[in-house]
């Protein structure tokens, strides 16, 4: 305890020092707090005692009024304090406010040792503060000029700059002061003077400097703004080249491959262009690189169209290189579609050529410097030009000069204006015609076409023939009016309108109308209406409007008319090709009579035919019965059985035999004629060895082969095969083929029978070498009863032939006769193979 009053005395002693007298009242205050029985024995300590003596509430009281002092001794202590230290702030600040004024005197001298102009934004203010010299920029502006007036001047930069670098001014000042963006631009005032601009934001504002170029400032803004200019030139390019379609490429010199854009890596089949680059990829092949260096090498620019293999698609491409700084560079243009596009333009023009070879017309082109560029052969032959010369690519001038002096043009009084009047078509639009009319008496027709490429196309026709024809026309079509005005038959012509338009006097007797009604063009109804009285049935009337007025399905109608008069007329309703329709009547009253008579005699005809087939029938039916005994008792009586005969006997019965065996074979054929005719006779269908059956034919004729000492020689292949057909039927058309060579066939001739098989048929052919038939008969031999021997041993009925044409037709075949006068004929017979499909498809 004596330890802390000691302290507190100390505390106490430091209080009551001079200078710090303020604190004694602190250090009383202190000490009385401190316990009176921890105090020491001296001398401050008894007093220190005696003070605690007092009573507490003065303690109290003196302890607020020590407080009290002390802190008013402190507070004037600091005021001191306080005013001696700002003195000595104020003295400092005024010398470094002296010395800031001195180095902003000194920077400002600095700043505007040259002409320019600052505007200064401070942050939250939108009212400029300018200095420097604002006549840089407004000439008439001075600087006891009103701030805000400069400043509005100033920053209405459209006044004093052009609209371009005033707007850009405008952007960038803009976005200074809401984004702090900085700028540098150089500019060009109305004036001419070149300006530079930089805008900063500095110390919380918005700074923008403009300083007039000059001198080396002037060039190396000149040359910053070219360098820009030329990168971004330069960036746009390689952006440029890089997008582009087509393959482009620089090397250096050595060959290596510095840049590629990605349709040369595509070109190239490389993954990527740095692929391309890496592996030095080539691009053409080794023959063509070798030429585009030969060419590079020598200094000067290659371009060819060269084939090029791009994934596996052979495609053209025009190829250019250049010599450059360095290196080289190239590019490769797809022509592919150009080149397609040029070689069909030239078969093009050839195939126009071509074509304008064949015209009739004479052609001739002539280009923009009026020299023939063209001709066709037809040019050339009528004006009768030497070959050569037109092949010179002569002017229009000399031409018509060398045409001049031939006298093949036209007589002119003035040679040069006709001239000059004609190539008026190079400068004209549209096309011209003319008709030139040459001293030869020929007419030519020429077309001038102005080209839309320049030039002039000349069309000649010859149009003498076509000029002579119109004439020939015209007297055609009077001849034509005065022959419908002398027929004996009714036309009358009804526009498309149904109005009549044309009509011949005998139109308007036949049904008694008034030439001069009909000059009037009347209505087909109106017409109709004047021609009841003598013909009223409304429906031939029905259909002759519709045939006048229709539009579709027009088409020639045939009518027959009976007039209530007795009169029978033809009518024709004729479409004619400009939409109108011709009537034509015709009376055929007499006519009708004598085709009703001729058709009654016709049907007795008829009548008197048939009776004859029946009768032929009938009595050849009749007729077989007795012969049949007698062929019967012939036989009997050669029969050895009956006895002996004489020699004689034995001769005439031969005779008797063999004319009843013909006569038979005719009565037969007859009824087998009349049986096809009547349509009775049918087929016993199977099947025919055709080798069989020319065998049995042949064994009927084989005495008459000898007889004439005839040769008779087959043509048919061991694989002739089977057909269907009625054997018996196909034996006798083949000996009747055979019995009419031999009878026609001189003795010791040839006969040959040939038979081949095809797809669908079996031909037999049988060739004689007799007298031939007449074309006017060749037809005739196929009839009945018709027989002419032509100068040989023939004799005979006539039926043999029209029976082989009826059994071969019967079957579905044909027969054909091929015949020269001296020479011999030669029958083919063609017999279906299958005769239930040839029937089937008959049905």
């Amino acid at each position: 305890m004596s330890g802390v009053i000691a302290s507190m005395r100390r505390t106490l002693l430091s209080c009551t020092a001079p200078a710090r007298s303020g604190g004694a009242a602190v250090a009383l205050a202190m000490w009385a707090s401190v316990s009176p029985a921890s105090a020491a024995e001296t001398p401050v300590d008894s007093a220190l005692a005696a003070l605690f003596d007092f009573s507490r509430q003065d303690i109290i009281a003196l302890t607020m009024a020590v407080a009290v002092l002390g802190f008013s001794v402190v507070a004037a202590i600091l005021l001191m304090r306080t005013r001696l230290r700002a003195a000595a702030c104020e003295t400092r600040l005024r010398g470094n406010i002296q010395t800031l004024q001195v180095e902003a005197d000194r920077f400002r001298a600095l700043l505007f040792a040259e002409s320019q102009v600052l505007i200064a934004w401070a942050a939250g203010d939108s009212r400029p503060q300018i200095s420097g010299d604002v006549s840089l920029l407004i000439p008439q502006a001075g600087l006891a000029a009103d701030q805000s007036v400069q400043s509005q001047r100033i920053l209405a930069f459209g006044t004093w700059m052009p609209p371009e670098p005033a707007l850009k001014m405008d952007h960038a000042v803009d976005a200074l002061l809401e984004s702090g963006e900085g700028f540098q631009l150089n500019l060009v005032t109305s004036t001419g003077r070149s300006i530079e601009a930089v805008g900063r934001a500095v110390g919380g504002q918005a700074i923008v400097r403009m300083r007039e170029l000059s001198g080396l400032r002037r060039e190396l803004a000149e040359m910053t703004q070219r360098h820009k200019t030329l990168q971004e030139e330069t960036e746009m390019l390689r952006d440029f080249a890089a997008a582009a379609p087509w393959p482009i490429w620089t090397r250096r010199d050595a060959g290596e491959l510095n840049f590629a854009n990605a349709a040369y890596a595509r070109a190239t089949e490389a993954g990527s262009v740095a692929e391309a680059i890496e592996r030095n990829l080539e691009l053409l092949e080794s023959n063509d690189r070798t030429a585009l260096s030969r060419a590079l090498n020598d200094n000067a620019n290659f371009s060819a169209r060269l084939p090029i293999v791009v994934r596996g698609e052979r495609r053209i491409y025009d190829v250019h290189a250049m010599k450059v700084r360095g290196g080289s560079a190239g590019a490769a243009i797809d022509a592919s579609e150009a080149y397609a596009l040029g070689a069909a333009l030239v078969r093009m023009a050839e195939a126009h050529r071509r074509t304008l070879d064949q015209l009739s017309s004479g052609v001739a082109v002539f280009d923009e410097q009026h020299r023939l560029a063209f001709y066709n052969d037809s040019y050339r032959r009528l004006w009768d030009l030497d070959r050569a010369f037109l092949d010179s690519n002569p002017d229009d001038s000399s031409v018509l000069d060398r045409l001049r002096a031939a006298r093949k043009l036209p007589e002119q009084p003035n040679f040069r204006e006709w001239k000059m009047r004609l190539h008026e078509a190079y400068r004209a639009v549209d096309p011209a015609k003319d008709v030139w009319y040459l001293p030869d008496g020929r007419a030519v027709s020429i077309v001038t076409t102005p080209n839309p490429e320049g030039g002039v196309t000349y069309l000649f026709d010859d149009v003498t023939e076509s000029l002579e024809l119109a004439r020939r026309f015209d007297g055609l079509i009077n001849v034509q009016r005065e022959t419908l005005d002398n027929l004996a038959e009714a036309v009358a012509v009804f526009g498309s309108n149904g109005c009549a338009r044309l009509f011949n006097p005998p139109f308007a007797r036949m049904w008694n109308l008034s030439p001069e009604a009909l000059q009037l063009q009347p209505h087909i109804e109106t017409v109709v209406d004047w021609c009841r009285p003598l013909f009223d049935d409304p429906a031939i009337w029905q259909t002759l409007r519709g045939a006048i007025t229709g539009i579709e399905n027009r088409i020639a109608i045939p009518l027959k008319l009976e007039r209530r008069d007795g009169s029978v007329l033809n009518c024709m309703t004729m479409p004619l090709p400009d939409g109108a329709t011709m009537l034509t009547f015709q009376d055929i009253t007499d006519t009708e009579n004598v085709e009703r008579a001729l058709r009654e005699r016709n049907e007795a005809l008829e009548t008197a035919d048939q009776m004859k087939v029946d009768f032929v029938h009938h009595v050849s039916y009749e007729l077989r019965s007795p012969l049949t005994t007698i062929i019967g008792f012939a036989h009997f009586l050669s029969d050895p059985s009956t006895g002996p005969l004489t020699e004689k006997q034995e001769e005439y019965l031969s005779y008797i035999t063999t004319s009843t065996n013909a006569l038979l074979a005719i009565i037969n054929n007859i009824l087998d004629l009349a049986t096809i005719d009547a349509g009775a006779m049918t087929l016993n269908l199977g099947q025919v060895d055709i080798r069989k059956a020319i065998a049995d034919a042949i064994e009927g004729i084989q005495d008459r082969l000898a007889r004439d000492h005839i040769v008779l020689e087959v043509n048919a292949a061991p694989d002739v095969g089977h057909f269907i057909a009625d054997e018996r039927r196909v034996v006798q058309v083949l000996y009747n083929l055979l019995a009419n060579a031999v009878g026609f066939s001189p003795q010791h001739a040839a006969i040959t029978l040939s038979a081949k098989r095809t797809e669908q048929t079996v031909v037999f052919t049988v060739t004689d070498t007799g007298p031939g038939i007449p074309p006017d008969v060749k037809e005739k031999v196929f009839d009945w009863f018709e027989s002419r021997s032509n100068g040989s041993r023939h004799r005979g009925a006539g039926l043999g032939l029209s029976l082989v044409r009826s059994f071969v037709e019967l079957h579905g075949g044909n027969v054909r006769i091929d015949s020269v006068v001296g020479k011999g004929t030669t029958l083919t017979c063609s017999f279906p193979i299958d005769q239930s499909q040839q029937r089937n498809a008959a049905e």
